[in-house]
């Protein structure tokens, strides 16, 4: 459903998909609070009434009624979606309204570089930020509570440095999924890279934040948890520093470090090359190619 924001002209995107009452469902529904919360009202009184005979008297249908929307206001009101609006940050209104008592919160196909105005969502338990701009200065305000997290086609490059913070500031991460980020190692993203890279590279992730029961698209099994625990320190996937751009034509290229040949043979205006007749004559008479030849075929 979209809210309308005073201080922005465009809607904010609540989304509720598969909330279901007691009699009635609303999946992705596109209006106001209030207006489903009136709509669920009407459903759940006439559900009511239709068992008045046998369920008791008015009061305890007022009663029942009064707690079911409520938990639906709370329900409806703790999933905050801000969908493709293309922000380089997040809005202020969104933490003042919602920040207090939203559970999950949706980010995703936006611009955002930062993630500072998280600090007013306490009460946080989901995260989606795909498809953003995200990299490797990305810092997230302590989340006790948040237990799922996707980072997917952003571009976060240290996974040490991310894992680390991550490991400070959500003790409770049970989720996660760096898809489409340059330091998640799968074929998608970088053509050179295989099957044992990224598994290597979902043993360092285990080693870093042991708690994580999933992991990109895959559930953690208990062998990753003893090969991480075991080996995972040194799993770590190092991308090569890439080599200093090459020298234009017509300029001197440096030479290797290392060569084979011996010092003195390296330059070659010093070599200590010699031409002389030799004194030592071979006559082949040990050559194995010369076993079977007479010497009249000669």
């Amino acid at each position: 459903m979209a809210l309308h924001d005073d201080t922005k002209s465009g809607p904010v995107a609540m989304g509720l998909t598969g909330v279901e009452g007691k009699g009635c469902r609303y999946s992705g529904c596109k209006m106001c609070p209030d207006r489903a919360v009136s709509i669920f009202k009407t459903l759940m009184g006439s559900r009511f009434a239709c068992r008045s005979g046998s369920d008791g008297g008015a009061e305890w249908r007022k009663g029942l009624l009064m707690l079911a929307e409520r938990l639906f206001r709370e329900l409806l009101l703790s999933q905050i979606s801000y969908i493709g609006h293309d922000c380089k940050y997040i809005p202020d209104f969104l933490g003042d309204t919602y920040g207090h008592f939203a559970r999950r919160l949706d980010l995703s196909f936006n611009e955002l570089r930062s993630l500072a105005g998280l600090k007013m969502f306490t009460e946080l338990e989901e995260l989606v930020v795909d498809n953003n701009l995200l990299g490797n200065d990305l810092r997230l305000p302590r989340l006790p509570n948040l237990h799922t997290l996707t980072l997917n086609k952003n571009q976060l490059t240290d996974i040490e440095a991310l894992l680390e913070h991550l490991a400070d500031v959500t003790p409770s991460l049970e989720y996660l999924s760096l898809l489409g980020n340059e330091a998640c190692p799968n074929q998608l993203v970088s053509p050179d890279k295989d099957e044992d890279d990224y598994q290597r590279y979902r043993y360092f992730v285990l080693h870093k934040l042991p708690q994580l029961k999933f992991l990109d698209t895959r559930k953690v099994t208990k062998k990753e948890v003893m090969e991480a625990q075991a080996r995972g320190a040194f799993m770590k996937v190092v991308k090569p520093k890439s080599e200093a751009p090459s020298n234009e034509a017509g300029c001197e290229s440096h030479p290797l470090p290392y060569s084979p040949l011996p010092q003195g043979s390296r330059d070659a205006r010093n070599h200590k090359g010699v031409f002389a007749k030799c004194r030592y004559v071979y006559y082949g008479k040990h050559s194995e190619g010369n076993r079977f030849i007479r010497n009249d075929q000669l």
